[in-house]
């Protein structure tokens, strides 16, 4: 069973895909429930012997305030269903192994009570992370407020890291007990694959090659769209087109803004959103992004040209990514600072097709991610029986 609290963007959705569709190929006896918030799942291809749970939907607000998302109720009372739809679930399920992804006790503390309930059974507790969380202080003041560390120590059997230490560790800066720091397993990042046929899906009828756009969910992803679209609008020479895809979750009227600009550019296709990301990215030149977790392992993956315009709040967390990733040759980073000149856009994208591929400075082992996934929930579930069986359920 996995659970993804997704109140923003497609990140946690995406992330919990994959690791769902890596495992039920690799165990032929594996069935997994994905427990998820996100208002836009079921527009995802889901494997056989994948199925989710929509729980109702919160959503985060730039303030960092949550409210409700569609129901007309009181965030507290949407928290509350949530919650005992949560446990229920877990304990109808009853799981060989619950991976829970990102928030160590679910939003607004809504996993707390369900993890206690898992404390003595069978059931291995797993919290995955992502390679990098926030700014290392402002994480730690976050999470003491919490009491996160004692949680993490106490109620889960395993903690997976989505990343490198070499690259970053999430949580640097924490006094972190021995007993947790025993519990910590780095994984590598989690590759992304294709369909055996993955050429454009026939309604793309793009007569260039391009460059793909994506600031991911789109919520907080205006200012790239619009950065690169002025550069388009003011007639600079560059060297290809490029297709932007707004994002699910980009505001309504933001969204028809740039779709009726980009009808006025011949080189400049839009869309708001295709669930085929990755066919999307691995038919492109290069991308611009805003480098979020899964964009920047697909960039990895294809082995594309990137330039990344990092988020800068409320999290810190793409920029750090981006800096690191520029560090050792892997991508360009743009700041997102001043008045974001259009010649400097127009230099970079002119610069792109001549960047180093990022198979060119890959740390070793960078993308073992899913195998090493693999090989974990293997020793979580069969090793702890101590006989050969089939896997039964995650959840």
């Amino acid at each position: 069973m996995i659970y993804s609290h997704d109140t923003f963007g497609l990140g946690h959705l995406r992330r919990c895909r994959a690791i769902a569709h890596s495992l039920v190929e690799r165990f032929k006896g594996l069935t997994i429930l994905i427990l998820s918030g996100s208002p836009i799942i079921a527009n995802f291809d889901f494997r056989a012997r994948v199925d989710f749970i929509r729980i109702p939907g919160v959503i985060k607000l730039y303030n960092g305030e949550y409210t409700s998302l569609g129901l007309h109720i009181d965030l507290g009372e949407t928290l509350s269903i949530r919650e005992s739809i949560i446990r229920n679930t877990t304990q109808t399920f009853a799981p060989d192994l619950f991976l829970v992804d990102k928030e160590p006790l679910g939003l607004k503390g809504e996993m707390h009570e369900t993890l206690r309930m898992l404390r003595g059974t069978s059931t291995r507790v797993i919290l995955g992370l992502r390679d990098i969380m926030d700014e290392p202080l402002l994480l730690k003041q976050e999470w003491a407020n919490r009491n996160v560390l004692s949680a993490m120590e106490d109620l889960y059997d395993e903690v997976w890291v989505y990343g490198m230490k070499e690259f970053f560790n999430p949580l640097q800066g924490f006094d972190t007990s021995q007993v947790l720091k025993n519990k910590i397993i780095y994984t590598g990042y989690l590759p992304r694959s294709l369909p055996a046929e993955h050429g454009m899906p026939y309604e793309f009828d793009l007569s260039e090659p391009y460059i793909l756009v994506t600031p991911g969910g789109g919520g907080d992803g205006a200012t790239m769209i619009d950065w690169v679209m002025r550069t388009y609008e003011e007639g600079h020479q560059l060297p290809h087109a490029a297709l932007m895809v707004l994002g699910p979750f980009m505001p309504p009227e933001q969204r028809h803004e740039f779709i009726d600009r980009a009808s006025h550019l011949e080189r400049v296709n839009v869309i708001s959103f295709d669930s085929r990301m990755e066919v999307l990215m691995a038919n492109s030149v290069g991308v611009v992004s805003m480098g979020g977790y899964n964009t920047f392992c697909e960039i990895l993956s294809y082995d594309k040209r990137a330039v990344v315009i990092p988020r800068m709040a409320p999290r810190k967390e793409q920029l750090f990514r981006a800096i690191r990733a520029q560090e050792l040759g892997l991508l360009r980073v743009l700041i997102p600072e001043g008045d974001l000149n259009t010649e400097v856009m127009a230099e970079t994208l002119r610069a792109l097709p001549h960047q180093k591929k990022p198979s060119q400075s890959l740390l070793p082992g960078m993308l073992d991610g899913l195998d090493k996934v693999g090989t974990l929930v293997r020793e979580n579930v069969e090793g702890e029986f101590g006989v050969e069986r089939p896997l039964r359920a995650l959840m």
